[in-house]
């Protein structure tokens, strides 16, 4: 249940965050779409962890227009916890978090590919009330607020469920960002009537999963920022998800991993089962 202060401010100023979070793709992103500069791409932990310049100005303008929106709430973003960690903390006080991925999908990004999003989640007490998902290049917006539903540019958004006999199809994290024991996992998902792939921007395969275009995905990271959004987007789609020990994700971290989203509850164990060898 979302308390009184927070229901009435999604009932009443949803739309000025989704316009906020329009306005920081429009002014800060997409100007540079296809045409970043070499000195504008930098790499953080490794050659497939990127950041652009786009994405530091973007996470700048949400983190200043986000908390006016809404006083006495926090940003919690991408790149502000790549500077300093502590900022993460922030996900387990008392006080309204913003959660931000600037540019969700910056490998594709860099490439020119449509295939990237803003993130944007509203939490509190490590509970997801409400999220945004933006996808400048292609004109999607997917919004959800805890209790009700989701929609994608303003129609409903249901999951539905895999017909029955067909194969699953699950977008998957790379082997090469795992343990040994995720690796294993992962492996599992190469069963009879299970087509496992690579995973794109992460909000945008939890997108194709709340509107019924992929079945579930399995992912062996928990940053809360390439997963908020998604998960309560795929939960008031009708989904579901749980984690290898079969109990729901938690955003403020300690899940056993890999864990699983998917198109409905079924589904979501199936997968789960079959990472955990069952």
């Amino acid at each position: 249940m979302i308390e009184g202060t927070l229901a009435a401010f999604l009932e009443d100023r949803s739309s000025d965050v989704e316009e906020a979070v329009r306005k920081a793709a429009a002014v800060e992103i997409m100007p540079r779409f296809r045409q970043l500069a070499t000195h504008e791409v930098l790499e953080k932990s490794g050659p497939h962890d990127l950041v652009t310049v786009a994405d530091r100005r973007a996470e700048e303008f949400l983190t200043g227009a986000l908390p006016a929106l809404l006083p006495g709430s926090v940003v919690v973003g991408e790149e502000a916890v790549s500077a300093d960690p502590a900022v993460y903390e922030a996900l387990g006080g008392d006080a309204p978090v913003w959660i931000v991925d600037p540019v969700d999908g910056t490998r594709q990004f860099v490439r020119g590919e449509e295939g990237f999003c803003t993130l944007v989640a509203l939490a509190r007490h490590g509970e997801i009330l409400a999220s945004w998902t933006y996808a400048p290049a292609l004109d999607e917006m997917a919004v959800a607020v805890r209790g009700r539903g989701a929609t994608l540019n303003g129609e409903p958004l249901r999951a539905g469920s895999p017909r029955p006999g067909a194969e699953l199809e699950v977008a998957t994290s790379h082997p090469d960002y795992t343990t040994g024991d995720q690796k294993r996992a992962l492996l599992g998902l190469r069963a009879e009537g299970v087509r496992p792939r690579p995973c794109g921007s992460a909000g945008l395969e939890y997108l194709a999963v709340a509107r019924g275009e992929l079945d579930a995905v399995a992912f062996s990271w928990e940053l809360a920022w390439d997963h908020a959004a998604g998960l309560l987007l795929v939960a008031e789609a009708g989904g579901a998800h749980t984690t290898l020990t079969n109990e729901p994700f938690r955003i403020t971290g300690g899940n056993a991993l890999p864990f699983t989203a998917a198109r409905d509850a079924a589904t979501a164990e199936r997968v789960r089962g079959l990472l955990a060898g069952e």
